[in-house]
């Protein structure tokens, strides 16, 4: 298929909400995130892709914006390319469904996580979920690099910034977490799970 290597920077939009979306996007390297604005013009991120995730072509107006979390690339082609190649190929249109049942599976976790969890579930579940998805080692993460700010988080999670900054403190407090800079150490990986 043919497709270009786009460089995506942080925190300023890759593609606006409404924008036509013709175009299938893969993460080259980088966390993206799709978002969508609210009537007061606040942001929520509503899903991420990590290296190696994609984003399907929306044919017409796409109603979520595409963001980088951090400097990434991205690999970006035609949807009409990858609509004929995917046509093409049973085993591809097999993965691809596998990957959008994940990403549904994703999605429900993320509207459990906002609807119901608390603040400190919320944040514990994106730091699992992002070691996991970004490949920590194992099935044990001992330790990540936290890629998000605290206003981003707060983005994913329906919360204030300054009620991250309060979790994070709490998780410490608890001795489930470590912070040194933009390391987390995971000093007790099942209960952050539970």
């Amino acid at each position: 298929m043919p497709y270009r290597i786009v460089q995506v920077d942080p925190r300023r939009p890759f593609r606006e909400p409404g924008a036509s979306r013709d175009e299938v996007v893969f993460v080259r390297s980088g966390i993206l995130c799709n978002y969508k604005m609210d009537s007061g013009d606040r942001r929520q991120i509503v899903a991420l892709r990590f290296q190696g995730e994609g984003i399907l072509p929306h044919g017409g107006a796409a109603p979520y914006g595409l963001q980088a979390i951090v400097r990434s690339e991205a690999i970006v082609g035609r949807g009409d390319d990858f609509t004929a190649i995917l046509e093409s190929s049973t085993d591809l249109q097999r993965y691809f469904r596998q990957v959008l049942q994940r990403n549904e599976a994703i999605s429900y976790e993320w509207l459990i996580n906002c609807g119901r969890r608390d603040s400190v579930a919320r944040v514990a579940h994106l730091l699992c979920e992002t070691a996991i998805r970004s490949g920590a080692r194992g099935r044990n993460p001992s330790r990540m690099t936290n890629p998000f700010t605290q206003q981003q988080i707060a983005d994913i999670t329906g919360q204030t910034s300054v009620n991250v900054n309060r979790v994070f403190a709490d998780l410490e407090r608890q001795g489930l977490i470590q912070r040194k800079g933009r390391e987390i150490l995971f000093e007790d990986w099942p209960e952050m799970q539970r």
